[in-house]
């Protein structure tokens, strides 16, 4: 196959608003946006074990860390080892043009990056389209995911996604397919009822479209766990996790543990909230919520980026990851607790504001263009 396959202290108070703008400032803080700051995509094990008893090696990079180079991870038991931290299709798609695009890969696969994460449904299509292209010569040097958008609709239409998902991705085959956005309280049912799209998974695999096979969502930890209820053999399960989520609904709490328990990979997302709100506010910077996540036994972490400067940031990160020991870890949870337990630096779990709109339209919800507010 490919390259991809080779074997690889706590602040005590809130910041003060102007030591927040110093340090973004010093720090070359780039984008207001929540896409275009850092990552937002990350996953997290060990759920209710205690940080201290979070295995070190499972979160210390397989190759060395004082190489420079980015860190490789098992992913779960595939077999496979990816960067461990990915470029986010949902954000490149979002990039001023398609030749900035196309350069944001380049630099991103030169400098590492192994896993691209993608969805049929991304900006239109559009991210597919300019990560197909590319990846044109390079397609043998990355581990590409995308996902399937059935939203609850049957097998037939999860296969047409799949192959629109590969001639706009210019590849005859998938390293990982997921079911995206897994969200509604009834998307299980959905999904696992006689021709649904599960069998659309089973039916890529065996025609060779496909090699490892998982879903997403970002709702609710019980939806999650009701997926895997099923025990159907996902290679990879895609959540979020950030250092809010372990005081909130968490999926590191509830999730990560059984994961790590049947040996799926954890991808992880929204290490900065879905929208980076928490780091435009000084609750946390984005280096110690990146550096949280990545801290956990996860397989890799899609991190949202939509221009060069936010992806030489991220490299830095990557590139100089030091494992937070167990105390730095759960002073930042306690830090971040009492802004954790309304939700608001998670709506994302409480409202449909980051629902995608294929997803609401199939569930009788307007798109979000229609939404008043």
């Amino acid at each position: 196959m490919t390259g991809q396959n080779n074997d690889e202290a706590a602040q005590n108070h809130l910041p003060l608003e102007i030591k927040r703008r110093h340090f973004l400032k010093g720090i070359g803080f780039i984008g207001a946006g929540g896409g275009a700051i850092l990552a937002d995509h990350i996953l997290n094990p060990n759920s209710e074990v205690e940080a201290a008893q979070v295995p070190t090696s499972s979160a210390t990079p397989t190759n060395s860390k004082n190489t420079g180079e980015i860190p490789l991870r098992p992913l779960g038991k595939t077999g496979v080892k990816v960067s461990a931290i990915a470029l986010g299709g949902a954000t490149l798609g979002q990039a001023k043009s398609k030749e900035e695009a196309i350069r944001i890969t380049h630099e991103a696969i030169d400098n590492g990056i192994t896993f691209m994460d993608n969805a049929w449904e991304y900006n239109k299509h559009r991210s597919e389209e300019w990560m197909g292209e590319a990846l044109q010569g390079r397609r043998d040097k990355v581990f590409l995911m995308t996902k399937v958008c059935t939203h609850g609709r049957d097998r037939k239409v999860a296969m047409q996604q799949l192959e629109e998902s590969l001639r706009r991705l210019k590849t005859d085959h998938l390293d990982l397919w997921q079911i995206h956005e897994v969200v509604y309280d009834n998307d299980p049912e959905m999904i696992f009822r006689p021709n649904g799209a599960i069998e659309a998974l089973n039916q890529a695999k065996k025609e060779g479209k496909v090699r490892f096979v998982g879903f997403t969502g970002h709702k609710d930890p019980a939806i999650h766990l009701k997926m895997l209820s099923y025990n159907y053999p996902f290679d990879a399960v895609q959540l979020p996790v950030n250092c809010f989520d372990a005081s909130f609904r968490s999926f590191e709490r509830q999730v990560l543990p059984e994961l790590n328990k049947r040996g799926i990979a954890a991808i992880g997302m929204k290490s900065l909230s879905g929208n980076a709100d928490a780091v435009k506010k000084g609750v946390v910077t984005p280096q110690e919520a990146i550096r949280y996540v990545m801290s956990l036994p996860i397989a890799t972490l899609v991190s949202g980026i939509d221009s060069l400067p936010v992806l030489r940031q991220n490299l830095a990160i990557a590139r100089g990851f030091q494992p937070m020991q167990a105390k730095e870890m759960q002073a930042l949870r306690d830090r971040c607790a009492q802004y954790a337990a309304d939700g608001r630096f998670e709506l994302f779990k409480t409202s449909k504001q980051f629902d995608a709109d294929e997803g609401r339209i199939q569930h009788g919800f307007p798109p979000q263009s229609q939404v008043q507010t």
